[in-house]
């Protein structure tokens, strides 16, 4: 049985969400990263807990309070009427905020140990050679870190790809605007329709099972080129 429209537009809206996904977070996760990587400072270990809470936080808690502060009544929500964006709850653009608060971990945490991994010795030699730290974290950082990288945005992407909770409390179940794969299994589910459930689920199982494939060959070599 081939896949229906709906399948297929599901399918393109998960992968469209994870995409946008993996890019904000390389944006705001990269500093955040670095800054826990270097810093000494005693606020360390809050700013880490919470940028790993939604590693232990059940995914209907955290979309629960998205869902209250982007609403009409909630902060977020107030500042959007005021730009006249409108509210941000069951649209594309509130699934990709709660998004990129629910995969933040699996980007920072990956080019955390990817920067303490470098040491300090690199940056030293660059400071020496009067390098600026922004030149220094371009010329140096960057590229040594770079396996970090591709890791982050890896997991960042797959996890994307396999939300559930946090999606289906902030987007609901609206035909190509916030319907991704994980909720149309649901679907498929609750209308008794398993042949199509069953369609679906071998995809994510099998996206899944290549992502970890990709993950473990691909550490030992960059160890080996290290």
């Amino acid at each position: 049985m081939l896949l229906s429209d709906s399948d297929l537009q599901a399918i393109w809206l998960t992968l469209r969400l994870a995409g946008i996904v993996t890019l904000i977070l390389l944006v705001l996760g990269t500093p955040i990263a670095w800054w826990l990587a270097r810093t000494r400072t005693r606020w360390k270990g809050v700013i880490g807990a919470v940028v790993a809470l939604p590693l232990v936080l059940p995914p209907s808690v955290l979309g629960f309070y998205l869902l209250l502060a982007m609403g009409p009544n909630g902060p977020v929500g107030h500042l959007t009427e005021m730009l006249g964006i409108g509210p941000l709850p069951f649209t594309f653009t509130g699934l990709v905020i709660a998004s990129v608060f629910y995969s933040l971990p699996f980007m920072v945490q990956p080019l955390q140990n990817a920067f303490e991994a470098i040491g300090d010795r690199p940056l030293e030699v660059a400071a020496t050679l009067r390098a600026s730290q922004l030149d220094t974290f371009f010329t140096v950082a960057v590229p040594l870190a770079l396996p970090g990288f591709l890791t982050a945005s890896i997991l960042t992407f797959a996890h994307t790809v396999g939300e559930f909770g946090v999606v289906l409390m902030i987007g609901g179940n609206i035909p190509g605007v916030t319907r991704v794969v994980s909720v149309q299994i649901y679907d498929h589910v609750e209308a008794l329709e398993y042949s199509q459930a069953h369609q679906l689920s071998a995809i994510m199982l099998v996206f899944s099972f290549l992502v970890l494939l990709t993950l473990y060959a691909w550490r030992p070599n960059c160890k080996k080129g290290a």
